[in-house]
């Protein structure tokens, strides 16, 4: 167990610092630098080299990189030119905020979606289980964007029952006017509820046809003792690592979220710097959700592995032949 432990941490190190190359090599090859974006078309070739001296951008390429990362090892991810406040404290504002919308959006839709999931597969191919599927198909297919809009128009355009802008200031403010998160908490929990409840089905459908259930039940188990004893808890298993791999795909729903919604999370921030090419921010926020996703990654592989130690016994006995 330890060796497979230590094999993942290393894994995810190294993708760690692939990803920061990938994401510093492509800030420095959008058109015309941080310089002429800030600065404007406008700006004067002595304008744009004092610009790329005090920001210590007139150097070789690795050597900004090794600058720019040592810095981030430290805790330092630049200054933003446009909100002219370091990077670190913004992500240290923003971040929290976008951990609460994405948290509490997943453990809804797990509690939604299991339920949903095991329903349909009892039920499969019956009208109700057509039905499910056909609405999960359809917010599965529709873009968070859309769906947020839609929740404004109904619930807050329409009937007045909830605001359309999110809770504004800081942290705190989110619990002191609750009623403002529910918009934003439901457009990513319907969307991650039909992502979720598609794959649950597949895997309880899956279960059932597994021997163990046919024994089950010639020994007098009934249908609802096996469907929650054994089926359910089997089938449950694989939601571990969905729930890592699924953090990219929740991250970028929470982005469009809060923008639509005004929400000052990481994912508005990300936007208002890409819109306003503020390149060390966008690099803060980008570096951030790509730790996020690796270390999801990494955190499925742990508790899959944890959960069923075949996957790790297979893979010592892999590495040792």
């Amino acid at each position: 167990m330890t060796r497979f432990l230590v094999r993942r941490c290393v894994q995810a190190l190294v993708v760690l610092l692939l990803v920061t190359i990938i994401v510093f090599g492509l800030s420095r090859l959008l058109p015309g630098g941080p310089a002429r974006a800030i600065l404007g078309v406008h700006a004067t070739p002595s304008n744009i080299a004092a610009f790329n001296r005090e920001n210590g951008l007139d150097g070789p390429l690795p050597a900004q990189y090794w600058h720019w990362l040592t810095g981030v090892v430290t805790g330092n991810f630049g200054f933003s030119y446009v909100l002219n406040q370091p990077v670190s404290s913004l992500l240290a504002q923003r971040l929290p905020k976008t951990a609460f919308l994405a948290g509490i959006s997943v453990v809804l839709a797990v509690l939604i979606a299991v339920p949903v999931g095991l329903y349909q597969a009892v039920r499969r191919g019956r009208a109700d289980d057509y039905a499910v599927t056909t609405v999960t198909f359809v917010l599965y297919s529709t873009p968070a964007f859309w769906v947020a809009l839609l929740l404004i128009d109904v619930l807050s355009v329409r009937l007045h029952v909830f605001a359309a802008e999110a809770p504004q200031g800081s942290f705190s403010a989110i619990f002191s006017d609750p009623g403002a998160m529910v918009l934003p908490v439901a457009t990513v929990t319907l969307v991650t509820i039909a992502a979720f409840s598609r794959y649950i089905r597949s895997s309880v459908l899956d279960q059932l046809a597994q021997d163990y259930v046919r024994m089950a039940r010639s020994k007098g188990n009934t249908s609802q003792a096996i469907l929650l004893r054994h089926v359910l808890r089997n089938a449950l298993s694989p939601v571990v690592t969905l729930l890592g791999l699924s953090l990219p795909f929740i991250l970028s729903g929470t982005l469009i979220t809060e923008q639509v919604f005004n929400y000052p999370g990481v994912g508005l921030l990300a936007f208002n710097a890409a819109t306003s090419q503020d390149y060390p921010v966008l690099l803060g926020t980008v570096l951030v959700v790509g730790i996020a996703t690796v270390v999801g990654s990494l955190l499925a592989d742990v508790g899959y592995a944890l959960l069923d130690p075949r996957v790790q016994l297979g893979q010592e006995a892999g590495s040792g032949s």
